[in-house]
């Protein structure tokens, strides 16, 4: 009996270390992809990878609208919209706004149903990067592992950079240059900024908003971001 218990324990730690060497492995990878891309651009996220999968489901021709644009050719509008709108602690946080998780799991427990989310851009730059959209604890975990990695390897400037060459704005649509064109048949640099806030608003469902671009709602969330863009502050 002690011995067949030996043997069990052997094997028990035996697989406990396969799993982690597997974890350690996992992390390293995706390590080496945010130090990589500190210097060169991202191509296809895994958002985008995902997105163009289901579109092709439906339209085998179907492409996504992405163009990457450098950070000093992003209207400034644009770059205090985004964090006015998705996390006006950007340059503050380490990554992760606790007070805001907070506001947003009080909210939602109030509304008895998920109205608010509460993760940062660096947060959502992670998921966005590498991960799937669906909401598990493991994929939490791991977007706050690479969370702290992005904010340690990369400055504030290169996050937001990414961001919003990378973020989802409609349908097949991803970055600001393309948003820009897609909606206002102008570039990124030339956005205004009431038509820089509405992009900004559309952010949380952008699939949803962009089929009424001008509802009530997103008329006044637009004025209140107009109304806090001097306040944002940038990287």
């Amino acid at each position: 009996m002690k011995r067949l218990l030996g043997s069990l324990l052997k094997w028990f730690r035996r697989i406990l270390l396969g799993l982690g060497l597997l974890i350690l492995l996992s992390q390293l990878w995706y390590l080496g992809w945010v130090v990589w891309w500190k210097y060169t651009d991202p191509g296809m996220t895994r958002f985008m990878e995902i997105r163009l999968s289901e579109a092709r489901q439906k339209n085998p021709q179907a492409q996504i609208k992405r163009h990457w644009l450098p950070y000093n050719r992003i209207s400034v509008h644009l770059k205090r919209a985004v964090v006015a709108a998705e996390d006006d602690k950007f340059i503050l946080h380490d990554g992760f706004d606790w007070e805001g998780m907070q506001l947003a799991l009080e909210k939602n427990r109030k509304k008895g149903r998920v109205v608010a989310g509460g993760s940062t851009i660096s947060q959502q730059l992670a998921k966005n990067l590498f991960l799937s959209p669906v909401k598990t604890p493991w994929r939490k975990a791991q977007e706050a592992v690479i969370t702290l990695m992005l904010e340690t390897v990369w400055d504030k400037r290169r996050i937001l950079e990414v961001y919003l060459n990378s973020v989802e704005w409609g349908d097949g649509v991803f970055g600001a240059e393309a948003a820009a064109r897609h909606y206002y048949k102008i570039g990124a640099a030339q956005l205004s900024a009431p038509q820089a806030a509405r992009l900004a608003v559309i952010l949380p469902a952008p699939r949803r908003f962009e089929k009424n671009l001008y509802s009530a709602y997103l008329n006044r969330r637009t004025q209140r971001i107009l109304a806090r863009l001097p306040n944002a502050r940038l990287p």
